[in-house]
């Protein structure tokens, strides 16, 4: 019992309590596990149309990258919205802050099982594209792996913003909406930002997912700068930097009534 009085215990007990929930509840798994893994391949047909080799990129240097966001976008923000909503309203959280966990440790242990769901699934995604879409190894790896780290505690932090704006568990899908259409849309996800006009590459590059797929692809084609590279660090960090203060700020720890 003495393990569990230091953070790490506390960590992992919450994160096995959470495991065990994700794992009975078959829409949040759904979500989280199999739609990110199914839609990038349904993208193929498209992005074989596009001339996509005109700006330097391949099927596999499109799809892998919007693979990965869509993993973050489902895997891991659309259900921790899910997960913290749900478990404020059930008052899990509130008599969880009554013991020794710090609020850290609150959302952090709650986002721990859906975070390595998503760091398995980029690892399955990367695997798949290698063999089916006949993808290179990464020219600059560190960059698609602090792409990936940076857009999972990024993704976490603005779950727990949108869901302190949730009543319920059921209007998570509305409240989800707008990050994730946005994101798909004008985020590099289904399109990258190559092939946009350059104003609006320009706008769409400070929206908050797009550093994290810049990062990734980047990862892999090698072209992207030093400059171009730490320009994306910046936003990334500027927008995690802003969530977590607005979770500091306005998430509730009660039911909304």
């Amino acid at each position: 019992m003495s393990t569990l009085t230091t953070p790490t215990g506390r960590l992992n007990a919450l994160a096995r309590a959470e495991l065990t929930l994700l794992g009975r509840s078959r829409a949040t798994l759904l979500t989280a596990v199999l739609v990110p893994l199914a839609l990038p391949f349904s993208m193929k047909t498209v992005v074989d149309g596009m001339d996509v080799g005109e700006v330097g990129l391949s099927v596999g240097t499109v799809l892998l990258p919007a693979a990965i966001g869509f993993s973050l976008l489902f895997g891991v923000y659309s259900a921790l919205v899910g997960i913290y909503t749900a478990r404020r309203e059930e008052l899990v959280l509130k008599r969880l802050r009554t013991g020794e966990l710090r609020d850290v440790e609150i959302l952090g242990g709650s986002a721990l099982p859906v975070g390595v769901t998503g760091v398995v699934q980029s690892l399955v995604l990367v695997a798949g594209s290698t063999v089916l879409l006949d993808l290179p190894a990464p020219h600059a790896p560190h960059l698609a792996v602090l792409g990936l780290l940076l857009g999972l505690v990024m993704c976490a932090a603005l779950a727990a913003v949108t869901a302190a704006v949730t009543r319920t568990v059921e209007s998570a899908q509305v409240t989800t909406l707008p990050f994730v259409l946005i994101s798909m849309s004008l985020s590099g996800v289904t399109v990258p930002l190559e092939m946009l006009p350059d104003r609006l590459a320009s706008v769409c590059e400070l929206l908050p997912l797009s550093p994290v797929i810049t990062l990734v692809r980047g990862g892999w084609t090698g072209t992207l700068s030093t400059y171009e590279a730490l320009g994306a660090l910046g936003t990334a960090l500027a927008w995690t930097v802003l969530s977590v203060f607005a979770v500091g700020r306005w998430f509730r720890w009660e039911p909304r009534r």
